[in-house]
């Protein structure tokens, strides 16, 4: 076999700030493999999406000469997809719905584009790496409360696991969630407040785990000293509906292409990372001790600089751009709501609805509280809209994986 391993990192984008990301840690990837006794080729692949934060493509393309000394950079521009599409509809049978449902921008069509070219180029080993995350953890000290950083083998540390695995996944730290803090005093009633959250519950988010991080630490979450330093690998088992990873710090093993299954979203919805769990049960899932910084609300992109700020701020609801962010994350939210609780348990779909809504009713006039400008009635017109299309949803949630299948098929032949 050849010694060279080729190992693609996979970013699906609408925010330059994947540039500084690749600027600032370029150096740092490469020095991952120096005592390794295997080359490592990196090649970095960039998907934007310019309507994403209505971008202009020049924004892409600020990565700085030097990184091309030592890492491919693959742009995979919409002019690509959408000629690749017309391939695939004259040389092959597909037909102009089925590329159109796989191929694309957004959470799912950009993450399958992806793995697609990975396939088409041979990559053996594709890490997913989003746009607000840095290779760093940060660990809290109990006593002072000071914050103290280790840089992580992101990339060396899933090689570790990933060859004799279909799939590996890490851990995040930081600002885990979109869900900004919230002082729970007599201004917010912390049992309606906790409704809404329930209402977006999904496998990641809970009421309890919000909770918790609020009291505790303010909604950050720190890093495990143990985990940092890399130990504790453990393999994720099934718990009946799926194995249960997230779309970042996710690695696919594209020597293994037969376990490594479709994305996909409805329209507008996230759930991208869900809906490929659940087609998860016949793979062998590894939880590897590295982590990611999570900068979900980009208020400490010099962390990718290598400055680290000895301790981490509360982020709360009434800073700029916060309110929209929250809103916008809890619409993705709520609109795969539905399409999970149908994937994941059909037999209780309905009362499973009717609780949601119910919780929406309650949460919504709470958290219309806290925010200005946004009317989080919103959510209740989405649910509504989705619940109706649920099962036109679970079809293009089947349809996606058997055009990935064909796609495979024709790829590795």
């Amino acid at each position: 076999m050849n010694d060279t391993i080729k190992f693609g990192i996979g970013f699906v984008t609408g925010r330059p700030n994947v540039c500084k990301i690749i600027n600032s840690t370029y150096e740092r990837l490469i020095n991952q493999f120096k005592d390794l006794d295997k080359k490592v080729e990196l090649t970095a692949y960039i998907l934007f999406d310019l309507g994403y934060q209505f971008t202009t493509r020049v924004d892409f393309y600020g990565i700085i000469p030097n990184v091309y000394r030592d890492l491919t950079i693959r742009y995979i521009t919409p002019e690509d997809i959408e000629e690749e599409k017309k391939k695939l509809i004259g040389r092959e049978d597909f037909s102009k719905s089925d590329v159109d449902l796989f191929f694309g921008h957004g959470h799912a069509k950009g993450r399958n584009s992806l793995m697609y070219y990975a396939l088409k180029d041979k990559i053996d080993y594709l890490l997913f790496w989003d746009d607000d995350e840095y290779p760093v953890a940060c660990i809290k000290d109990e006593n002072t409360n000071e914050v103290t950083w280790k840089e992580q083998d992101n990339i060396a540390r899933h090689l570790q696991y990933i060859e004799d695995a279909d799939v590996s996944i890490g851990y995040h730290c930081g600002y885990i969630s979109p869900i900004p803090y919230v002082e729970l005093n007599e201004d917010v009633d912390e049992k309606k407040f906790s409704c809404l959250i329930e209402a977006l519950g999904n496998e990641v988010v809970s009421w309890d785990s919000i909770r918790e991080k609020f009291v505790k630490d303010k909604g950050i979450t720190y890093a495990n000293s143990k985990i940092a330093n890399g130990e504790g690998a453990y393999e994720i088992k099934s718990d009946g509906i799926g194995k249960w990873v997230v779309g970042s710090t996710l690695c696919l093993n594209l020597r293994h292409i037969d376990k490594i299954p479709a994305f996909y979203n409805p329209e507008g919805a996230r759930g991208e990372d869900a809906f490929f769990s659940t087609n998860l049960n016949e793979a062998k899932v590894i939880k590897v001790p590295v982590y990611h910084f999570h900068d979900g609300f980009l208020k400490y992109t010099n962390v990718a600089r290598g400055i680290y700020p000895k301790t981490l701020r509360q982020i709360k609801s009434t800073e700029e751009q916060i309110e929209h962010r929250f809103f916008q994350a809890s619409r993705g939210w709520i609109k795969y709501k539905p399409l999970y609780e149908y994937v994941t348990d059909k037999e209780h779909y309905q009362e499973k609805m009717d609780e949601t809504i119910e919780n929406l009713k309650k949460g919504i006039p709470e958290v219309n509280k806290l925010f200005d400008n946004t009317d989080f009635n919103a959510l209740l017109t989405d649910i509504q809209e989705y619940d109706k299309n649920v099962k036109k949803h679970y079809n293009e949630y089947n349809k996606t994986n058997e055009i990935w299948n064909k796609l495979k098929k024709l790829k590795t032949k």
